[in-house]
């Protein structure tokens, strides 16, 4: 097992088997740049540029590090990437003496995570949600049209999507204000204006794209991972009474528009390698532009957790990326068939990942069941919906022997409109 030289902890997110991308601003001034998370600290990879390291590579004098997003490096591709990560990964080895030994560089280099502000990672041009996992899909139709009629008869034949806002996506931490919008409860005969009393959080990842495509050229199923730069954590917040109201013909509007909460750490899709895993048994089998072979899905732990106002943060959800039922290239894949162009930046995500089981649900429309089975907090207090000034944290990370692949944390607090 490969070790650094920064002593990091087994339950450490960021080891040097992660080595996750961010953008930062050092607090004591200085212009936004790239860097690794390790341990505790921030690598700052444009001190490594401007020491020549990455001189011998694809992105010599492209400045790829001194930028204020990651969309120079993510649009190199995959052979740019693996050469950055590799000599990362020397540099920062308990074997390798030339950052190790050297104080006056490691003193600029090396940056304390509690000594620097963290910015949003990409410039996301595009989002798209998905709606990928069949055990949230069975849940939700479930509840709105009867357990004989939950799956659409599209959802097993193809991945189903709808764009998203990209303008309202926010990095974790940010407040989230509570939408307003139109309503119509069942007791009503017209529809009512005002603040959501049904939000929700939705417990997803998302993938950022990075050389893209040609308008016009469609990703195959065998190219489509190499697109796949790396992972977020993403809560698509969600409006449920704004949304059921105005989803029909077209889907989610404001139900969605006003809040994307991601993680600010993105996790090389190279790090996740030792834990890919079979994808579940696809029945039907897809149409042959679909199809995909081997181990196309990740065993990623999740996690969700909730903190009201005077009670301490409570897990109410564990979950698992291995329940999507569509995998990352076979949603690359569908999103580009048409004809559609990819760009670096891009943000595709999952949708609401959720188990088999009540405490694998990956959001509150599930696991309170329409708001008919409360979730109990401490000290009795009882949650159906978020409440203003609740904070709803997501987590997770790949667990291996003596180390952890994790993402950090998404986490934001409802405020009132």
């Amino acid at each position: 097992m490969k070790h650094s030289f920064i002593e990091v902890d087994p339950e450490s997110h960021f080891p040097i088997q992660n080595l996750p991308y961010g953008v930062f601003q050092p607090r004591s001034g200085g212009a936004p740049r790239i860097g690794v998370a390790i341990g505790e600290y921030v690598l700052d990879l444009s001190v490594l540029d401007d020491a020549g390291y990455f001189s011998q590579t694809s992105i010599a004098g492209k400045e790829v590090f001194q930028q204020p997003s990651l969309n120079k490096f993510m649009a190199l591709g995959r052979t740019a990437w693996k050469e950055v990560r590799t000599i990362i990964q020397q540099v920062l080895s308990s074997e390798e003496p030339t950052l190790r030994d050297n104080e006056a560089l490691r003193n600029v280099a090396l940056l304390r995570q509690g000594d620097i502000d963290l910015l949003l990672p990409v410039q996301i041009g595009d989002y798209t949600d998905f709606y990928a996992s069949k055990n949230h899909a069975e849940n939700v139709g479930t509840m709105f049209r009867g357990k004989e009629n939950a799956l659409m008869p599209n959802w097993t034949h193809l991945p189903v999507g709808y764009h998203g806002r990209a303008s309202s996506i926010v990095l974790s931490g940010t407040d989230v204000s509570r939408p307003q919008g139109q309503m119509k409860p069942s007791d009503a005969t017209e529809p009512l204006f005002g603040p959501s009393l049904q939000l929700d959080f939705e417990l997803e990842l998302g993938w950022f794209i990075g050389p893209g495509n040609k308008q016009g050229e469609p990703i195959a199923i065998e190219q489509a991972e190499d697109q796949i730069f790396g992972l977020v954590l993403v809560n698509d917040w969600s409006a449920r009474d704004i949304q059921a109201w105005e989803y029909q013909p077209l889907g989610p509007f404001l139900a969605k528009n006003f809040a994307t909460s991601i993680s600010p750490w993105v996790v090389p899709l190279d790090a996740l390698e030792p834990f890919r895993i079979e994808g579940p048994l696809q029945d039907p089998e897809p149409l042959p532009y679909l199809r995909q072979h081997g181990k196309c899905s990740y065993d990623i732990h999740l996690e969700a957790y909730l903190e009201a106002e005077g009670i301490n943060s409570q897990r109410i959800s564990t979950s698992n990326f291995r329940y999507l039922y569509w995998s990352m290239a076979q949603q690359i894949t569908h999103h580009t068939v048409g004809g559609c162009n990819l760009r670096p930046g891009d943000l595709l995500a999952s949708g609401t990942i959720s188990g088999p089981e009540k405490e694998t649900r990956g959001c509150l429309l599930e696991l309170t069941w329409r708001g008919t089975d409360p979730i109990i907090l401490d000290n009795g207090v009882e949650r159906v919906w978020l409440e203003d000034g609740d904070r709803l944290t997501i987590t997770g990370w790949c667990q291996g022997d003596g180390y952890r692949i994790g993402f950090g944390d998404v986490t934001g607090r409802i405020t009132s409109c």
